[in-house]
């Protein structure tokens, strides 16, 4: 069961309240190099996020954001930090969420100007916190632990409470499963906000997208975040296809086919790990959101297989397509490949 939390809105994707978890990533691309940027956000529109932030440095940053917005496919959301000038640009700029800490742009006469112009247009904002922004009081008091996290995100929906504004999206991040793991839970039970879930710095695609499959796992299955992002030191584009598998994966949301294929052992007699890759090369864009079986022998084939909507086996050079654990053809082992894909085909015109 997830937990229940309040909605919000970004642009027309709701977060929060049951709706579907929602895959986000962030441009690497210099905002003030409009191009680049927009070219950027498509990839990642066309990967499946769901809305993409961008950063705002400066106010060059913030001018571009009028052009992003007006040609952006998905919503965007814009990342401000110690500027409150900024945050009021990029609103009226058009962006759809911001990320802002209300503790870190100055006075409250500042956060009460930013707020309002974020309720005049219905705009969320995101606090987001880690465990290298907690405040030196806070880990005095607490030390270097998830409660440290917890009550420095406190602090900083007092303030926008104190204001009356709610559409808040809140975000505790470590680099550690652990830690990270319980400050989302001790949050859960104290404020009903959606949360933003990931593994900050979790690394380089490999090894990242094994540490974000691990505290996000454990996080989803709990039943906390109303969206995630993974954070890899890699395409932005990769953060997304990752978001997306442990989506997929965990049952709560997929795009695309999900892919499935045995381990190889002593009885493989066809070249597995090849006829895998090239089948998911050639059908990771398919349309509709089906399973895919790539099975290594008759041990493993229609039968253990026989939920997938299509798969493949094989021995001694000769294969097998089947659909559903009833086989249709076959085929030589060379053709498997080919005989999948038209299988496939066959399946999306039927439907």
């Amino acid at each position: 069961m997830r937990q229940s939390t309040r909605q919000v809105m970004v642009g027309n994707v709701p977060i929060g309240a049951g709706a579907p978890i929602t895959v986000q990533s962030m441009t690497n691309t210099d905002t003030r190099d409009i191009a680049a940027t927009r070219e950027q956000i498509e990839a990642l529109a066309a990967a499946g996020c769901d809305f993409v932030r961008v950063a705002v440095p400066d106010q060059k940053a913030a001018q571009a954001l009028s052009s992003l917005v007006e040609h952006s496919p998905v919503p965007l959301v814009a990342d401000i930090h110690f500027n409150h000038r900024l945050a009021l640009r990029s609103l009226e700029a058009g962006v759809h969420k911001l990320r802002l800490n209300p503790g870190n742009i100055g006075s409250e006469d500042k956060v009460r100007e930013v707020v309002k112009a974020a309720q005049e247009r219905k705009v969320p904002i995101r606090i987001g916190v880690n465990s290298g922004s907690v405040s030196s009081a806070l880990l005095a008091r607490y030390g270097r632990t998830a409660t440290a996290i917890v009550e420095s995100a406190l602090e900083h929906i007092a303030i926008f409470e104190k204001l009356n504004f709610f559409d808040i999206v809140v975000s505790l991040k470590s680099t550690e499963v652990e830690m990270t793991v319980a400050a989302y839970e001790e949050l859960s039970k104290r404020v009903p906000y959606p949360t933003h879930i990931g593994i900050t710095e979790a690394g380089t695609k490999w090894f990242g997208t094994i540490k974000s499959a691990a505290g996000l796992g454990a996080l989803l299955s709990r039943g906390l975040g109303d969206t995630l992002r993974v954070s890899l030191t890699a395409d932005p584009v990769e953060e997304v296809k990752v978001g997306w598998a442990i989506l997929s994966a965990l049952g709560l949301r997929q795009r695309g086919p999900v892919f499935i294929s045995c381990p190889t052992c002593g009885r493989t007699e066809i070249d597995l790990e090849g006829i895998a890759a090239e089948v998911e090369k050639r059908l990771s864009d398919f349309p509709l959101p089906i399973t895919i079986a790539v099975m290594g022998c008759v041990v493993n084939g229609p039968g253990e297989a026989r939920y997938a909507d299509l798969g493949i086996t094989g021995g001694k050079g000769v294969g097998l397509v089947f659909r559903h654990g009833q086989i249709l053809r076959k085929v030589p082992e060379t053709e498997l490949v080919d005989a999948l894909v038209a299988e496939a085909n066959n399946l999306l015109a039927e439907r």
